[in-house]
């Protein structure tokens, strides 16, 4: 795909971020007004009601604030259907944009039965309080096997997503027009890195960025990947842009229970900005806030559309993105250059640029992170996500410039009181 060319200002030389629309031409906002709030509130107060989950949560939040534009609420069937089936949904005026993941809210009958006719329905917290109305709605059947089955690829026992989400839910869903009370705030210490990619294009404007590159992860920021990003910036500059901008951005949604804990990783990442492995000046680290389904190459079209509405135009991708271990064999569930590929042929993401990014690994000589020489290859250590997490649990130091010190130590005092944790609950067990 080829570069998108700079866009300057017919009244002056500032050159705007704008360098990519989002789909469907504008972002979506699904939030009330302030002066509205107080009557839609009432409104709802006497709809029937239906109960959120903190996984359907996270999904009104990215519906609300644009992410999945030009989506306006959870799927009703057609979307749906075009979502599962083709990873894409048609406009009404024939344009195509790319939907990969199914975003439904389920309902069990007990739920159904009390909807009754209502054409709208209050949404509830996990916590009990009003969070929104779904109007206009659509209630339909969910046929589990066959979301597993087209969204994973596989049936097989132990997806996370599956067991934490689908197994558990309704054998209905409901689809409908979503408006948000108010905007989603989760308390934690985080919310200031929740941007929204309306604050995110306005904060490449403010920075007068002439291209931006998203890279997603979920685990904690190692000296391959900061290779990786800063080496995309020097292609860039390169390429002739004057001023790009990384996005870090981390998920903040759900994950499975052995991923590092978000507030954990959002330390490690400030530390790795504070020791100038990457660079504050041209980088923003912000919170995506979906949650993670380990669908590999399905997914990773909906992380690449999520920062297409975001404003970013280059998104980089590396080896076996949104992947994870096969949950019942000793092998990865997905081919892993399946991602970059499935992303540079993907409908709906033709005016996104993917970077596809050469392997890192540990250069024993050098003693640093470096791209992968074939030629040497005896040289190369290779340390996964596993190999990482079980240096940090025993205590080890990694080999020196795998990762940042400060980035390093956040990690071990984790591991550190997860130990702690365990040992407290034995005594306890053991003196019960």
């Amino acid at each position: 795909m080829s570069a998108i060319p700079s866009h300057k200002s017919s009244s002056s030389s500032t050159i705007k971020s704008s360098l990519i629309e989002p789909d469907g031409g504008a972002l979506v906002d699904r939030v009330v007004p302030e002066s509205e709030r107080a009557a839609k509130a009432l409104e709802a107060e006497s709809m029937p009601k239906v109960g959120l989950t903190q996984i359907d949560l996270e999904w009104v939040h990215v519906i609300s604030e644009g992410w999945a534009s030009p989506l306006k609420g959870f799927m009703r069937e057609d979307e749906y259907l075009q979502s599962l089936h083709f990873n894409c949904i048609r406009m009404k005026d024939g344009t195509i944009v790319n939907m990969s993941l199914p975003i439904v809210l389920a309902i069990d009958d007990e739920a159904k039965e009390r909807i009754g006719a209502s054409q709208d329905v209050g949404l509830v917290g996990p916590t009990g309080d009003l969070v929104g109305i779904l109007r206009s709605i659509e209630i339909y059947k969910h046929n589990k096997e066959e979301r597993v089955a087209r969204t994973w690829g596989t049936t097989a026992p132990g997806l996370p997503y599956v067991e934490e989400v689908i197994t558990p839910a309704g054998n209905w869903l409901i689809g409908g027009d979503l408006e948000v009370l108010k905007p989603i705030k989760y308390n934690d210490g985080l919310d200031h890195y929740r941007l929204s990619p309306q604050q995110l294009r306005k904060e490449f404007d403010k920075r007068q960025a002439d291209a931006v590159f998203a890279f997603q992860l979920r685990n904690p920021v190692h000296n391959g990947h900061a290779l990786l990003m800063n080496d995309t910036r020097r292609r860039l500059l390169e390429m002739g842009y004057k001023n790009p901008i990384l996005l870090l951005h981390p998920l903040g949604g759900y994950t499975k229970a052995d991923d590092v804990p978000l507030d954990v990783r959002m330390e490690q990442h400030s530390k790795v900005l504070e020791d100038g492995v990457l660079d504050p000046e041209t980088t923003i680290v912000a919170i995506f806030p979906s949650p993670m389904h380990y669908a590999g190459p399905t997914e990773v079209q909906w992380h690449a559309k999520g920062r297409i509405n975001a404003g970013a135009n280059f998104y980089i991708v590396g080896r076996d993105p949104a992947g994870m271990g096969h949950p019942t064999e000793k092998r990865d569930l997905y081919d892993p250059d399946h991602g970059k590929k499935v992303l540079s042929m993907a409908p709906g993401l033709e005016k996104l640029n993917i970077l596809p990014f050469r392997v890192a690994a540990y250069d024993t000589v050098g003693k640093k992170m470096a791209f992968f020489d074939p030629s040497r290859a005896k040289d190369f250590l290779f340390i996964s996500g596993t190999k990482m997490r079980t240096y940090a649990r025993n205590g080890e130091n990694p080999p020196d410039g795998f990762m940042c010190p400060q980035g390093w130590s956040v990690l071990v005092r984790y591991y550190e009181s997860l130990q702690a944790e365990d040992a407290t609950q034995q005594s306890t067990v053991v003196s019960a």
